[in-house]
């Protein structure tokens, strides 16, 4: 096991030897265990057309697959005065893995740095807990729109945090946070660098050698140590049907990036439940830093989802729009850059999430369907999503191409084993990179893929 302590678990070490023998036992008398095992299996058929210089051909027609088990194992002590101690370890193990440094042959998004087995301390904290106030510090996991866990395949993103919440005004939740460390989850390996990596959730630098460390906020988003991510939000909910959230982030040296979100919702006589949603994402560039590709922030990412419930169907359409940039200095094009695992977008794909990039226009329609009016925990999905990617669009420089995306979700929980979940997703993906403008230029061609994943959650 690897993995460092940090300053707020030698505080909390410290607190708690303050407490006398007495104290210790009761509140580790009253401690409980928890945990996940998961099982996941993926295989990706690629079919990939590139050459490179309209010569050499740089991609080929291959499989890649990876099977994983593993999970985290949590304790949390019980409460005195308010104040307890939890901690989990966080593991992936390969099972019947082929050439693990050969890239085309294993997948990398189920695994560690250099495709490896890995256990390390992904949770270690201190939180306090006084009437509507709750105090949290030191390594844990965030879910929050511009910042969270992803948790999408193996392992998911973990951050080093210090998050204070309040819900003394009626209906109202109050949260300022500071974050000072993120550690890239499993998916974040399936990025190398640049626009495609910062627009999709991940570092603008090669972060593949960094699963499982918990490194400086700016030294994983763009390469330079910053004094981490400022957050402030309210989120509000006293109006019936509806739901409103405001959440500012202050990324040091990097950006502003605010998050405001509408959701509102109800029921007909009939039964029929109808539901709109819209989003706003702002980012300014703020401080100084010396990375080309964020000296100049400027963006804008809107979307609106409209949708209807009907028994046990539930079926939506979604559309989104980003801005764009003809200004060279701005290295993005006016793409929104995500570098901490945060994906809130309506018209994300189950992969493709180009709804981020410079002058993209994206849609998206879903269906759901639960079963259990048939005596069965079984709940059905399928969706499709397109994006019209601009020229501007910073992955394919110079080329506007239509990226498209179609897949199931099939989650069933078996009635003899109700903390089980099993869970088969697929995705078909085409020409989720495309150049054609230039027969000599690199990369020419295009890359789609057919994608089945097998997921297995025992929750204890």
């Amino acid at each position: 096991m690897r993995g460092t302590v940090s300053l707020s678990l030698l505080a909390s070490a410290l607190i708690v030897n303050a407490f006398g023998a007495d104290d210790l036992t009761g509140m580790f008398s009253e401690g409980k265990v928890s945990g996940q095992f998961r099982e996941f299996s993926i295989s990706r058929e690629v079919d990939d057309t590139r050459t490179f210089g309209g010569a050499a051909r740089l991609g080929e027609d291959y499989t890649r697959r990876a099977n994983t088990i593993g999970g985290y194992l949590k304790y949390d002590t019980g409460a005195w005065n308010g104040l307890s101690l939890g901690a989990a370890v966080y593991g992936t193990v390969g099972v019947h893995l082929g050439n693990r440094t050969d890239v085309n042959d294993v997948d990398p998004t189920l695994l560690s740095k250099d495709n490896r087995n890995d256990f390390y301390l992904g949770e270690a904290y201190l939180q306090y807990k006084n009437g509507n106030t709750a105090f949290k510090a030191g390594r844990q996991k965030l879910d929050t729109p511009m910042a969270g866990s992803d948790d999408a395949r193996m392992l998911p993103n973990l951050f080093e945090a210090y998050v204070l919440s309040n819900t003394d005004v009626k209906d109202t939740t109050l949260i300022a946070a500071h974050v000072t460390k993120f550690s890239q989850g499993t998916f974040g390996r399936a990025y190398t660098s640049g626009v495609l990596s910062a627009t999709a959730g991940y570092s603008l630098v090669d972060a593949r050698g960094q699963t499982g460390d918990f490194t400086n906020m700016g030294d994983y988003a763009i390469g330079e140590k910053t004094d981490g991510v400022s957050v402030a939000a309210a989120i509000y909910s006293g109006i019936p049907g509806l739901k409103l959230q405001l959440w500012d982030y202050y990324a040091h040296d990097i950006l502003n990036a605010v998050y405001a979100e509408a959701n509102y919702g109800f029921s007909m006589a009939n039964g029929v439940a109808p539901y709109v949603a819209a989003q706003w994402i702002n980012e300014r560039d703020v401080g100084s830093n010396n990375v080309a590709a964020v000296k100049k922030v400027e963006s804008d990412f809107i979307a609106t989802k409209v949708g209807v419930k009907v028994a046990n169907f539930d079926i939506y359409g979604a559309v989104s729009h980003n801005s764009k940039d003809t200004d060279a200095d701005n290295g993005t094009h006016g793409g929104t850059i995500s570098p901490w695992g945060g994906m809130p977008a309506y018209t994300q794909g189950m992969v493709t999430r180009h709804q981020f990039m410079g002058g993209t226009d994206a849609w998206k329609v879903a269906g759901n369907y639960d079963w259990k009016n048939f005596g069965i925990n079984l709940n059905t999905s399928v969706y499709h999503t397109e994006f019209d990617m601009d020229t501007l669009n910073g992955y394919s420089a110079g080329e506007s191409w239509t990226a498209k995306e179609s897949g199931f979700d099939i989650i069933f929980v078996p009635e003899s084993v109700k903390k089980l979940q099993l869970r088969l997703r697929a995705n078909y993906t085409d020409d989720f990179y495309a150049r054609t403008v230039d027969a000599t230029a690199s990369k020419n061609g295009t890359v789609s893929w057919n994608e089945y994943r097998f997921i297995a959650n025992y929750n204890f």
